[in-house]
């Protein structure tokens, strides 16, 4: 993250590059990348295009769902929507298009640690979609999103619910008891944190997960109980 200067014309082009859209109207790109709490941000962060990409979004990814699985019923369109337009599916697009490297940020930010860092880097994401959108209309917002949605959306474990609530179903309805969940560890800068977690169902070998917050620790490891158990399908990679 820069610390509250504009994106210089290498640092575009390099950004432009990555996403596969060069924009017509350069300070899209640059309100796309700014925090509210960036220097002289106020009336230019990137808020407002966040709701609209939001909205560009979801169409766009509920248009490629309905188009791929033409024998899904809407519950299952709608447990893949969620999952593909959440939080932290958008925050994995923004880490595979290095965007946290062009945020302009204030130095509030530093402070920012799991869920809140999670937060913007997904934020980012919508709201470049939205700035593509109004740079280069729904064709070119929807040919970003198909790029880095497509093979998202087609994966194997895209209809699971949320790995947690499915884990406590699952463990009351097999052992009548609760899952437990406990931090092993946390390492890592605050800007980058790493939680160890632990879950553990009495009658049964526990797992752990690792992952950038203390709740994506432990999706991980109740994901791999399921899996190990046979309760789902072990997923394919991204």
């Amino acid at each position: 993250m820069s610390k509250g200067r504009s994106l210089n014309a290498e640092d575009r082009q390099r950004l432009e590059v990555a996403i596969g859209y060069s924009f017509a109207q350069k300070e899209r790109l640059d309100r796309a990348l700014t925090h509210a709490s960036a220097r002289n941000a106020k009336g230019s962060n990137y808020e407002r295009l966040e709701f609209l990409g939001d909205r560009v979004l979801g169409l766009c990814v509920a248009e490629l769902l309905f188009d791929t699985f033409k024998d899904a019923d809407e519950g299952e369109l709608s447990v893949r929507l969620n999952q593909l337009v959440s939080a932290d599916s958008c925050a994995l697009v923004a880490d595979s298009l290095s965007l946290h490297l062009f945020i302009r940020t204030g130095a509030d930010v530093k402070k920012l640690t799991g869920k809140s860092m999670l937060n913007v880097r997904a934020d980012v994401v919508e709201s470049l979609i939205a700035a593509i959108y109004l740079d280069g209309g729904l064709e070119a917002a929807r040919g970003f999103i198909q790029r880095n949605w497509s093979s998202r959306a087609s994966r194997v474990d895209g209809a699971r619910r949320d790995a947690k609530t499915e884990l406590q179903e699952w463990a009351h309805a097999k052992f009548g008891v609760t899952p437990s969940y406990r931090i092993d560890d946390r390492s890592g800068p605050d800007h980058d944190p790493r939680f160890t977690v632990t879950v553990d169902i009495t009658g049964i070998a526990p797992e752990t997960g690792i992952d950038r917050s203390k709740r994506a620790a432990e999706q991980v490891a109740a994901t791999k109980i399921l899996e190990r158990e046979g309760v789902w399908k072990k997923a394919t990679a991204a």
